[in-house]
């Protein structure tokens, strides 16, 4: 039986975990003939730790998914600087921008996101204005902003605060311009907002809350909306994405602001999926790696023909601030307030140790939190939120990172952590995935980070990682 043809439209974060996931059911290419189209010329990389390369903290090859080799080492037909320019449903194939074309029996649809760029005079990419979004834009930034030159940083979500600090931390005077009341509302709640960006101020990165921009010029800076002005010598744009659904649309497959997919990931064309940002699910929440990662498994699943019965259900948010001098965890319900007489809810604000915490529970559960400066609390919160566990009778215990669940084991004693915990968030490296490159022979901490990447991101899973390697060496 000749193997399926499976191309993968789009070689980011989420096709490149899609074609590792092909792969690690199908090693020999028995079952799939893989194809991976991207536009980008670069190997694929990991778009979550930009910031560390804008801060100088990491070098550009260090964040790369896939080495050289990957292609010969996988069979792999990978494509890289060539685009998907349009699908022929009925002939089942792919025309790319180089002229060539390719055929499939499923197409995967990995397209991701593109920069928004908010409608103010004057504002238009060019050497100093950059949108941060890839590794291009990366060395854009490091080029336009010379040490000691003001910065200012349109957008105070978790995108623009990490390039903030990044700069800020290279030694730019980098001011945020963010025209709601406070910063990551979308994660954070008025007070740990405060307490944040009080955090964020003692580290160098200045703040225009409230106020959007209203004109650029270039050389001068930022005309605010109330009249102010902003000196810059760089703008840096961070105002959110779009997905990117123009392939989608032209070929007539269902879009309502991302690709319409089931819980196969299956768009309106059934020979058709569509994961990571690109794609629209009632359970996903956009802007996160995390729902493309469970997303590609499903689909690597299916196409492989591994696990039929493999269906994604939705991503339980958990959303961390990659930032050099801050933790900072935020899970599930952040918003709901103890007005709310189904919930519980704890807090706790030391805005002078730059530390806040908030524990909302539902049934005895974690439905939320927000750690901020609480690194054990965040360990241990985010596992039970993970498992589901009932949390421990001492809740101001829990919130401070002095409770364990009860009846289960430390954080640092992994024997009862499921397969399916995840470890290493930046590289959505699981517990199961770690065992799995240690029985392959990567029997220490050095040799875990290389197979699986774990611990190459902000570096906050080392414990976690070092536990599960003493718990494998005692087995």
């Amino acid at each position: 039986m000749s193997p399926r043809s499976v191309v993968i439209a789009g070689y980011g974060m989420a096709g490149a975990r899609l074609a590792d996931d092909i792969r690690r059911r199908d090693p020999d290419g028995e079952r799939v003939r893989l194809t991976v189209v991207g536009a980008e010329t670069h190997a694929a990389y990991n778009r979550v730790l930009l910031s560390s390369v804008v801060a100088g903290t990491m070098r550009p090859e260090v964040v790369r998914l896939h080495d050289d080799d990957w292609p010969s080492r996988t069979g792999a037909d990978l494509r890289r600087g060539v685009a998907a320019t349009s699908i022929d449903r009925a002939a089942r194939r792919v025309h790319l921008d180089d002229g060539s074309t390719v055929d499939y029996d499923a197409l995967v649809l990995a397209t991701g996101a593109n920069p928004w760029m908010p409608p103010v005079e004057g504002l238009e990419p060019g050497p100093d204005v950059v949108a941060f979004r890839t590794l291009d834009d990366c060395a854009r930034i490091l080029d336009a902003a010379k040490l000691g030159a003001p910065v200012a940083v349109l957008g105070g979500g978790l995108l623009g605060l990490e390039a903030a600090r990044g700069l800020a931390g290279r030694g730019n005077l980098v001011t945020v311009v963010h025209p709601m009341p406070h910063i990551m509302e979308r994660q954070l709640d008025a007070e740990s907002a405060r307490v944040l960006t009080r955090k964020l101020e003692e580290l160098g990165v200045g703040f225009r809350l409230g106020v959007g921009a209203a004109r650029y010029v270039s050389g001068d800076g930022l005309k605010l909306d109330d009249g102010t002005h902003v000196p810059a010598d760089l703008i840096v744009v961070s105002t959110g994405v779009r997905p990117e659904t123009k392939l989608a649309v032209d070929a007539g497959l269902t879009v309502e602001g991302g690709i319409v997919v089931d819980d196969l990931l299956r768009t309106s064309d059934g020979r058709i999926h569509a994961i990571g940002d690109c794609a629209k699910h009632p359970g996903a929440f956009g802007g996160l790696v995390q729902p493309a990662w469970e997303q590609a498994a499903v689909v690597a699943d299916l196409v492989t023909g591994t696990k039929s019965a493999s269906r994604y259900r939705g991503t339980q948010p958990v959303t961390r601030l990659k930032a050099r001098g801050i933790d900072l965890t935020a899970l599930g319900e952040t918003m709901t307030g103890a007005d709310d007489p189904t919930a519980e809810v704890l807090t706790f604000s030391d805005p002078a140790g730059c530390r806040y915490g908030k524990l909302v529970l539902r049934e005895n559960r974690v439905a939320g939190a927000i750690l901020l400066g609480l690194p054990d609390a965040a360990a241990s919160i985010t596992q039970l939120y993970d498992r589901g566990t009932p949390v421990p009778e001492d809740r101001l215990a829990v919130l401070l990172g002095r409770a364990l669940p009860a009846g289960a084991p430390s954080a640092s004693s992994p024997a009862d952590l499921p397969a399916s915990a995840v470890i290493c968030r930046c590289n959505a490296v699981t517990k199961g995935r770690l065992v799995e490159a240690w029985r392959a022979g990567a029997t220490d901490v050095p040799a875990l980070a290389g197979a699986t990447r774990a611990t190459t991101g902000c570096g906050g899973c080392k414990d976690a990682v070092s536990g599960v390697a003493r718990w494998l060496a005692a087995q």
